[in-house]
């Protein structure tokens, strides 16, 4: 049996991907589907694919491909989707309270259940239109603890980020999501992926020069 540390994040990445194209083939009743097929949904070749899904067991049938359903079910355990996952969300401000309001979450297999600010004046505002409970930053250590909850969105102001990561990692946090544009310091078993915006639309401006 393979570990966590022995899967390349890239392998992890792609079967969202893979997760997803699965996803339409079921909603349009499609019942199986050939590795060369769903490579070529997933962008990717089919080679490719098949070494993804081979870190976790044997899929699919010679002549006959995969069973839509099944190859779904099994990615999602893998991935934490078949059931809801609690995570907090650490900044209220633009970035976060519009976060907040994203609707896709609890259909990906993960559930807000807290969001958390330092300022008592934004927390008041934000909680006038969330149906998230938003509380102070100083609640959540105890919050993650009492809700047994490993992963956090970070939408905090960069000079705030470390510490704030620091303080989660200590609270029990085993996973960012950052979305402040700097690099954290964690723990070697903490897992940060980190999106910066700006750099997104830097590597897309490459495109259109």
């Amino acid at each position: 049996m393979h570990t966590k540390l022995e899967i390349p994040k890239k392998s992890i990445y792609r079967l969202s991907i893979y997760q997803r194209c699965l996803d339409r083939l079921r909603e349009n009743e499609i019942e199986t589907v050939s590795s060369e097929a769903l490579a070529k949904a997933a962008g990717v070749k089919p080679t490719q694919l098949r070494k993804d899904l081979a870190y976790f067991g044997q899929f699919g049938t010679r002549g006959l491909g995969y069973n839509v359903g099944l190859l779904a079910d099994t990615i999602g355990d893998v991935l934490g989707r078949n059931h809801l996952q609690p995570v907090i969300l650490v900044g209220a401000g633009n970035l976060g309270a519009a976060l907040l309001h994203y609707g896709g979450f609890n259909k990906e297999g993960f559930e807000i259940l807290a969001a958390f600010d330092r300022s008592p004046e934004r927390v008041a505002h934000v909680a006038t239109t969330s149906q998230i409970p938003i509380k102070l930053d100083t609640e959540f250590p105890e919050f993650i603890q009492k809700n047994g909850v490993k992963m956090a969105i970070l939408a905090v102001p960069v000079p705030f980020a470390q510490q704030v990561a620091t303080a989660l990692v200590e609270a029990g946090i085993l996973a960012i999501l950052n979305f402040s544009p700097t690099i954290l310091e964690v723990p070697a078993h903490v897992q940060v992926n980190a999106v910066d915006l700006a750099v997104e639309l830097e590597n897309l401006s490459y495109f259109i020069r």
